[in-house]
């Protein structure tokens, strides 16, 4: 852990010029006392280490020095397809070997090089849950990725919709990260399917290894279960009216109600209300959604809907009259 520490240090000043002690203690998560003693320890080792004192002062390297310890290791290369999510990497277990090889390569690159890189990353960042939600706590998310690099079966007792709990034996075969929500796509008896890593409940791995399919693509299959879960989830559809303020709220049923009400958006009456069919999933969901809108959305059919909005409405007038 000490040795990686050292070449840490020494790959920051390479590729930072001076740094403070206090600065390469934060970048550590080190004290300063360990800095300091790290450092003696790179002088004593021959590295041309040195301090300037003062308010500008800091360790840099001997002008014209550079290490040769720049190599990635393979877990380090893979790693930067992460480089994005240092989070989402950190839930993988892929933490330290992300940082460990991004400060490689930011050592190897020439100056013009790294200072463009250094501007990138300041630039653009993706935060890859949604809005006004966390990322599930996906326990064995780690131990599943484990599984998915090294080929390896995994037992585990998962909890399906409707609370139900059952025992599979899985051949991990990818990890999807959906809006903060991990999946593993593993293969049950031979057929992919998807699992939400949040509802496995235990999980053992084993030392059996499978063989993957060579015809299967994650990006692909993804895609196919995603059209398909669209598909099942919005079997209905409703007829609402929507006022002025309706419809700048109209973000709050989600991007599918969205997206159709941007495809087909009628021309508003003289009060300043539209008419549109929307996709809902149930009855019962589209009360809950819809009743965020309040008095500026109403809805027309099915009369079913418009049946549970009028005893929605009179339970409400009840409890706060």
């Amino acid at each position: 852990m000490r040795a990686s520490r050292l070449l840490s240090v020494l790959l920051l000043l390479q590729a930072r010029g001076r740094m403070t002690a206090q600065e390469l203690a934060d970048e550590l998560e080190v004290s300063v006392r360990t800095i300091y003693r790290d450092v003696e320890s790179l002088s004593a080792a021959g590295v041309p280490v040195y301090a300037d004192r003062g308010p500008a002062g800091g360790y840099q390297l001997l002008d014209g020095y550079r290490t040769k310890l720049t190599g990635m290791t393979t877990a380090e290369a893979e790693t930067l397809f992460l480089s994005g999510m240092p989070d989402q990497a950190k839930q993988l277990g892929l933490g330290e070997v992300l940082a460990a090889a991004q400060l490689k390569l930011m050592a190897a690159l020439p100056p013009e090089l790294r200072e463009r890189a250094q501007s990138i990353r300041e630039r653009f960042l993706l935060d890859a849950p949604g809005w006004f939600r966390e990322g599930e706590s996906a326990p064995y998310l780690s131990t599943v990725a484990a599984a998915v690099w090294e080929q390896r079966r995994i037992s585990v007792r998962y909890r399906r919709w409707g609370n139900a709990e059952v025992d599979r034996l899985l051949e991990p075969l990818g990890v999807v990260l959906k809006n903060g929500t991990w999946y593993l796509i593993a293969a049950s008896k031979g057929e992919p399917r998807t699992y939400r890593v949040s509802r496995i409940l235990a999980l053992e791995p084993t030392e059996e290894k499978f063989d993957r399919p060579k015809d299967f693509d994650l990006a692909k299959y993804w895609e196919a279960s995603a059209e398909r879960v669209q598909d099942t989830l919005w079997r209905g559809e409703a007829t609402v009216r929507l006022s002025p303020t309706g419809r700048k709220m109209v973000f709050l049923l989600g991007p599918v109600v969205g997206r159709a009400l941007r495809d087909h958006e009628p021309e508003p009456d003289e009060d300043g209300w539209i008419t549109v069919t929307v996709p809902i999933e149930t009855n019962m969901h589209a009360l809950h959604a819809i009743l965020q809108l309040g008095a500026d959305a109403e809805v027309l059919e099915p009369q079913e809907l418009r049946d549970m909005f009028a005893k929605a409405a009179a339970d409400l007038s009840r409890l706060y009259s």
